[in-house]
C-alpha cells in the first residue's frame, strides 16, 4: 500500500482530535469521580445495565455493549461487585455463562450521576460548539463508526452506535 505523509492540515486535524479525545475523556472521568464517586467506566457499565431488559445482561452482551476486552471487563465487574453496584448471577441458558444485574445501589448511583455527567459533557464540549459544529461532529462520528463496523463485522454494535436514537433511553446520561 502506497502512503503519503499527512499534509499540515491533516496533521493539525489528527493531532487536535487525538489530544482532545484523551484530555476530554480524562477530564470527564475526573469530574464524575469528584462529583459522584463513580468513574466513567463505572458509569458506562451501569448505564448499559440500566438500559437492558430487567437491568440484566450476559457478560458477552455487556462486553459487546461497552466495547471492552474480556479481561478488562471481568476485572472491573469484580471491583463493582465488591462495591455492591452489580451482582453476578448464573446464566439459566448456559451454565458456563454469567449474567450481571444492576443492584439497587447501582441504580441509585447511576441515576444520581447522570445529571453530573450531562453537565460535564455540556460544559467541556457541547456548549463550546455552534449548532453547525455539533452537526459536523455527529456526521464525522457516524462516518468513522460506519467504516469501523465495515472493517470488523463482528463488532456490529459499532454501527448501531453510529446512529443513536435520542429517545431510545430514558436515562439522561446515556
Amino acid at each position: 500500500m502506497e502512503t503519503h505523509p499527512l499534509t499540515a492540515r491533516e496533521q493539525r486535524a489528527w493531532e487536535g482530535y487525538r489530544r482532545m479525545q484523551g484530555l476530554l475523556a480524562s477530564q470527564l472521568n475526573r469530574h464524575l469521580l469528584r462529583e459522584t464517586g463513580l468513574s466513567e467506566a463505572d458509569f458506562v457499565i451501569l448505564d448499559a445495565l440500566l438500559a437492558a431488559p430487567d437491568h440484566r445482561l450476559r457478560s458477552l452482551a455487556l462486553r459487546c455493549e461497552v466495547q471492552w476486552e474480556k479481561s478488562r471487563l471481568s476485572h472491573h465487574l469484580a471491583r463493582m461487585q465488591q462495591r455492591g453496584l452489580v451482582a453476578r448471577e448464573e446464566c439459566p441458558e448456559d451454565s458456563r455463562g454469567a449474567v450481571f444485574r444492576l443492584t439497587d445501589a447501582g441504580r441509585a448511583a447511576v441515576t444520581a450521576a447522570a445529571g453530573h455527567r450531562v453537565a460535564a459533557i455540556r460544559s467541556y464540549l457541547l456548549d463550546l460548539l455552534t449548532p453547525e459544529q455539533m452537526d459536523t461532529l455527529g456526521d464525522v462520528s457516524e462516518a468513522v463508526l460506519t467504516r469501523l463496523a465495515r472493517e470488523d463485522p463482528h463488532r456490529h454494535a459499532i454501527a448501531e452506535l453510529a446512529r443513536p436514537d435520542p429517545g431510545a433511553r430514558s436515562n439522561p446520561g446515556a
